[in-house]
């Protein structure tokens, strides 16, 4: 299992990845209402993974725009995505 930071920005055109050193920046066009944005958030980082969305889990930062991310799969891949 690997951990992962992630700043969330809500409302955005479209929705993209944008790595910064240890952390990443996920641009999602959903609200941040009713957890809108974390469901967005959950498919967007599975499809970049390549993992299903039930691998992912918000460990911390529910309700923050900083979030940290638990990932099911090996931190090779992580880094391979970079």
């Amino acid at each position: 299992m690997k951990q992962i930071k992630v700043k969330v920005i809500p409302n955005a055109k479209k929705n993209r990845i944008v790595q910064e050193g240890e952390v990443f920046k996920v641009y999602v066009n959903a609200p941040a209402v009713e957890g809108k944005a974390n469901k967005a958030l959950i498919e967007i980082l599975a499809d970049y993974f390549q993992v299903r969305k039930s691998s992912i889990k918000i460990i911390r930062g529910e309700k923050a725009r900083e979030k940290v991310v638990e990932l099911n799969i090996s931190s090779q891949s992580v880094k391979g995505r970079a």
